[in-house]
């Protein structure tokens, strides 16, 4: 369970300082540290594979064990309380001995496929392998198979999710990614079995895309193998630069800049933005571009949404929470739906920014070079943003999702030298200018202030330009109540939220609510770097309000490339171009009007078999017109889709024509056309469409 900071000892107690001995060296530690914080400080070093930080520790894997004066046995260092006098020893020969012994116990279970797998270079396992020169003892047909023989139902190989990737053959089970989960409060993976049958599994053993989870990958951030993995898409990547054959875009989030420095041996929290932006370059990107131009954009649509909601012009409930983050948005959907008309209607940076880049200034721009679409990329912390970039409404606009991680790999894999490149590339234009306020969306609370900054401005209002009470990465809710406006709150890790909305006292006290899905913010996402250092949070963060601090402009409105933007493409906030390209509705996940937002989703893309996949074999399509008239069957469908429909051959700089759901609930749909009309829809016990009607409006 997450340590809960409450529960430490009083500050006098805390600071109050023992002395002992780390192999033959005299220590000082604070009165409650454990004998790993006191073997770290010493300059030793044990090894471990189930420790974490965050978590109070387990030592289920017993690398850590130490010899300690006055103990009969070896001692776990994680979680032993360092005492006044003790004379600990870390590298005896025994226990030596016996941490080889275990290694070679783990690769007995392990498929050693080291070569091909994503974890390769950061698995802690094979690091200890490699330093201790393990061998593997057994062969092929001695290994023992990773699960339990009583329960062979137990899948081991899990890539249903859009986000995370579940390989278990290589699990060591530490609980890690256990405890992870618990601390979201999402539970969506827990242990089953005992003795050598232990194992991580889901709910029933259900595919992960059809359990609970929220695909913040939390797990996949502490797992220190590569049992659980974010959706590997840097391969799919590389093919397409080294192809040279389509002109590639690519976006940057806020929190990478601040953490991708960790991957090459710089200072956590360095911000390294002109390094990342010059090793894109040299990775072949044709255009550069900066999430934190949408980011700011993102701030004039959600502002101006909040400001009707209080007037009473916008259809939607207060407060009003944001939407920047997936996976809060999958929380809501999967679990309370009730909460959907709260919801901010803006899409994320990341959905702006492909939306833009696809059908704005700089697809014009390319277009005079080629017809071809640009194939674009976004650089994103988070694992959720990989689900986000399928989402109905929204699909198409980004073609791939790589983590932080995932781009180190790509960098590493072109032996570019990160750390030695010159901090001084320069992002390109349009998409590449940005204020201070966009920065701080990479920090829990940093959405909110910059929505805030704009807000006192449109209402005339004298406020500071920064808010330090919901500034902070620890888990929790953080208040501030703004003179003419009212309390707002920042909500860091979907466990907070969670135990914020048990009761309805918020929709009392807040006028806008930010919630951020993992601790910290994005700078705590579940694709950044990992780390077992305590403070990374707080370093990273420090990064990311120092270019707040040293920005030129500090306010989204005052942003030139977006009012530029609203001048000559989109207009004003909240009209009818902003609403089709920078907007989007919610749905109750297994709902009628989530499987019509899918199949009509299916049907914009002209993608046949993801629509038939949607429907009962006896499914009739009912369209209602004398052209396509109803497909009855499967087959019907897909042959509707494929052959009679128009072909969708969408020329760069074309705008996109989809489908959209009107009002925050119902079936009601504005066509492509521009149309409005209403659908019945009927879904069978197993939740596939039955029967689909169309009827104009």
């Amino acid at each position: 369970m997450t340590k809960a900071i409450a529960q430490q000892a009083p500050a006098a107690v805390a600071n109050a300082l023992i002395n002992l001995r780390v192999d033959g060296r005299a220590v000082q530690v604070e009165k409650g540290a454990t004998l790993l914080d006191a073997i770290n400080k010493s300059g030793s070093h044990v090894p471990t594979l189930c420790y974490h930080p965050e978590f109070e520790p387990r030592a289920v894997c017993r690398m850590c064990l130490v010899d300690v004066n006055g103990s009969d046995k070896p001692l776990p260092a994680c979680r032993t309380i360092a005492q006044e006098g003790q004379d600990i020893m870390t590298n005896s020969e025994e226990l030596k001995s016996f941490r080889r012994r275990d290694l070679q116990f783990l690769l007995n279970r392990h498929p050693n496929d080291c070569i091909r797998c994503e974890a390769a270079g950061q698995c802690k396992l094979q690091s200890l392998v490699q330093e201790e020169q393990v061998q593997d003892m057994w062969p092929a047909s001695a290994k023992k198979a990773r699960g339990s023989p009583e329960h062979p139902e137990h899948l081991l190989h899990d890539h249903t999710s859009p986000s995370i990737f579940r390989d278990m053959d290589k699990c060591i089970e530490c609980g890690l990614c256990v405890e992870a989960c618990a601390a979201q409060k999402i539970n969506a993976i827990g242990f089953a079995e005992r003795g050598s049958g232990v194992l991580p599994i889901t709910a029933f053993d259900k595919p992960l895309a059809e359990t609970g989870c929220i695909s913040c990958g939390q797990c996949t951030l502490r797992c220190p193998v590569g049992a659980l993995i974010e959706r590997p898409d840097w391969h799919r990547v590389l093919e397409v630069l080294d192809g040279r054959k389509r002109k590639t875009i690519v976006q940057t989030a806020p929190a990478t800049r601040v953490a991708i420095s960790e991957e090459f041996g710089l200072e956590p929290g360095s911000i390294s933005t002109g390094r990342m932006i010059n090793a894109l370059r040299q990775l072949g990107f044709d255009y550069v571009t900066d999430t934190n131009f949408s980011a700011d954009l993102t701030i004039m649509e959600e502002a101006n949404e909040l400001l009707q909601r209080v007037q009473g012009k916008r259809e939607g409930a207060l407060p009003l929470f944001t939407s920047c983050c997936p996976g809060w948005i999958n929380y809501v959907e999967i679990h309370r739906p009730d909460l959907i008309p709260h919801l901010s209607t803006t899409k994320s940076p990341q959905q702006m920014h492909g939306a833009i880049a696809r059908n704005g200034p700089l697809a014009k721009l390319i277009a005079e070079e080629t017809e071809e679409e640009p194939f674009i990329v976004s650089i994103m912390p988070c694992t959720a943003k990989k689900d986000e970039a399928v989402r109905p409404g929204s699909r198409g606009d980004i073609d791939a999702v790589i983590t932080t991680r995932e781009l180190a790999k790509m960098i590493r894999h072109r032996n570019i030298p990160f750390a030695s490149l010159s901090n001084d590339g320069k992002y390109d234009s349009p998409m590449g200018d940005s204020s201070g306020a966009a920065a701080i969306f990479g920090a829990s609370g940093g959405v909110l202030e910059a929505a805030l900054r704009t807000a006192a401005d449109a209402l005339g209002l004298d406020g500071p330009i920064e808010h330090e009470g919901i500034r902070g990465v620890e888990r929790g809710v953080k208040i501030a109540s703004i003179e003419g406006l009212g309390s707002v709150a920042a909500v860091s890790s979907i466990g907070s939220a969670i135990d914020l909305l048990s009761n309805d006292e918020w929709k009392k006290k807040f006028l806008m609510i930010e919630v951020m899905t993992c601790p910290g913010g994005c700078l705590g996402g579940g694709g950044e770097p990992k780390s077992d250092d305590k403070d990374i949070l707080k370093k990273r963060m420090e990064g990311i309000y120092k270019i707040d601090s040293s920005a030129t402009i500090r306010k989204s409105h005052e942003n030139k490339e977006v009012q530029q933007l609203y001048d000559t493409f989109l207009g004003s906030p909240l009209s009818e171009k902003s609403e089709a390209l920078l907007h989007t509705t919610y749905a109750a996940r297994g709902s009628p009007r989530e499987k019509l937002s899918q199949f009509l989703g299916s049907v914009d893309a002209r993608d046949y078999q993801g629509a038939a996949r949607l429907c009962a074999e006896d499914c009739i399509w009912d369209t209602n017109t004398p052209t396509f008239g109803a497909a009855c069957g499967k087959d019907s469908i897909k042959c509707l889709i494929k052959d009679k429909l128009p072909k969708v051959n969408k020329k760069c700089g074309q705008e996109i024509k989809r489908h959209r759901l009107l009002d925050v609930d119902g079936t009601d749909v504005l066509g492509p056309d521009g149309q409005k009309h209403h659908f019945d829809i009927v879904l069978d016990d197993a939740g596939l469409i039955k029967c689909l009607t169309r009827t104009s409006l």
